[in-house]
């Protein structure tokens, strides 16, 4: 069963990515986020009894075994590596590891704002404080001297790498929003979300990047998690979709401001390559044209779940890893994997998009090619 899951792994990369034999044009990937690319940080310091993604049926696919990725198999940055001719990433806090390559600083729980932002609005208790974007950087800056040994050597590095930096903001929104807090609230944090990741962009480039990939928000009034915990008349619902519109709304806004605050920055640093990538588009597509993607057609259900209130296959008591739930038959056939992450086979979709178009403005490898 290993060896034929193996064997379904690298058809399904291959069909996704038929051109691949692009050369290894950088000499690292350098990612920075949530729990959509943490490839285990999260657990490298041991694994919390409570943490369910770090046991199976997480991992089942392509690895076998639970990684600490919360899917049931590669996330987008790992399917980005492959494409580009880069080793998966190491997480950057792992023991005996080498980054020479690269290395991924996501962490699970990780928001765009430190958490003295959420103590200041009675939020600090509604956050992992695992590790936020800025804190990621410090934990870059601190791996320098192992992966360069000089200013112009790091710049020299980082001029021929690439930076991910994110997604970040769906943590950050979560805060108020699982504490119920009402939505004109939400919509308040925004512009400090925005405001963070940019500055964030900027102390890259002045660490030498020159290509950077800066992803949106999903739309999260298609997940699971937030169709079974909030509710709305009919009219709060999309009607093709099934999704809650002003969750989607934020997302749309979240994502809006970010693409004006990328051509702010591409304004102001000319010589710098900045990528929005988009994770809204192909999601609301997975859902509303499922079978162009081998998706069945189905309300917003989660693969990896248990029953619970509505037709999502999602269950607080009883999540994807915990005892009573179980994993759908074939995880790619489904989009959403956990009811809060996505499939292998959605992220393979997305990195994709992202790489070649069109999810992607402009495509990692067409920007490439042109330079």
């Amino acid at each position: 069963m290993r060896k034929l899951s193996i064997i379904l792994s690298l058809l399904l990369f291959c069909s996704l990515y038929p051109n691949s034999a692009f050369s290894k044009q950088y000499a690292a990937i350098f990612n920075f986020g949530d729990s959509l690319v943490d490839a285990g940080n999260l657990c490298v310091d041991g694994i919390p009894a409570y943490l369910a993604t770090a046991r199976l049926p997480y991992g089942m696919n392509y690895f076998g075994y639970p990684t600490g990725r919360c899917s049931d198999g590669r996330l987008v940055i790992d399917f980005i590596a492959q494409e580009l001719g880069v080793p998966l990433l190491p997480p950057s806090k792992a023991k005996n590891a080498t980054f020479h390559r690269g290395a991924n600083f996501a962490i699970t729980g990780a928001t765009a704002l430190d958490i003295s932002f959420f103590e200041a609005r009675g939020l600090g208790k509604n956050i992992w404080a695992s590790g936020s974007l800025h804190t990621q950087l410090k934990w870059f800056e601190d791996m320098k001297p192992s992966i360069c040994h000089s200013t112009q050597e790091c710049r020299d590095l980082f001029r021929k790498s690439l930076f991910i930096v994110g997604e970040f903001g769906g943590n950050d929104y979560n805060a108020p929003l699982f504490s119920f807090r009402d939505m004109d609230e939400v919509h308040t944090m925004i512009p400090f979300v925005i405001e963070s990741i940019a500055k964030a962009v900027e102390k890259l480039i002045a660490m030498g990047a020159v290509e950077l990939v800066v992803p949106g928000v999903l739309p999260i009034g298609c997940f699971p998690v937030y169709l079974t915990i909030f509710h709305s008349d009919p009219k709060g619902y999309g009607a093709q979709s099934g999704c809650l519109k002003n969750f989607n709304t934020l997302a749309w806004v979240h994502n809006s401001m970010l693409q004006r605050a990328i051509l702010e920055l591409r304004s102001k640093y000319p010589d710098v390559r900045i990528i929005y990538a988009d994770y809204y588009t192909p999601i609301v597509q997975f859902m509303l044209h499922p079978e162009d993607f081998g998706f069945y057609k189905q309300p917003p259900r989660a693969c990896c779940g248990a029953a619970g209130q509505g037709p999502y296959n999602f269950n607080l008591t009883a999540k994807c890893g915990d005892p009573g739930a179980v994993a759908c038959a074939d995880p790619t056939t489904h989009w959403n994997w956990d009811g809060i992450h996505l499939t292998e086979a959605s992220y393979g979709h997305i990195a994709k998009g992202w790489l070649y178009g069109p999810y992607a403005d402009p495509p990692i490898i067409t920007s490439r090619s042109e330079q």
